[in-house]
């Protein structure tokens, strides 16, 4: 499933802050880091899934786009722990 948000976080928060959730938060489906680059971050957990977070900045804010087959709701809890975007977001 691919899924899109608009945030008011920079994109370096937004993956900063994806490799905190994702080996604390949810101890179940913990995946870690295993690709990045300034912009996306590839975090790999059980069985060898993976999740793929890209951030794009934009005049209002920072727009995230995550992809992953198994991690459905965790990523979309994840997404929904991000500040919202600024006034004029859409």
């Amino acid at each position: 499933m691919v899924f899109e948000v608009m945030t008011a976080a920079d994109g370096a928060e937004v993956l900063r802050r994806a490799k905190t959730f994702f080996a604390e938060r949810i101890p179940m489906y913990a995946a870690y880091p295993e690709k990045e680059g300034p912009t996306w971050l590839a975090l790999r957990g059980q069985g060898g899934e993976e999740i793929v977070f890209a951030v794009v900045p934009g005049p209002n804010g920072t727009r995230v786009r995550a992809s992953t087959l198994l991690f459905d709701q965790p990523v979309d809890r994840f997404l929904s722990t991000l500040p919202p975007p600024r006034d004029g977001a859409a």
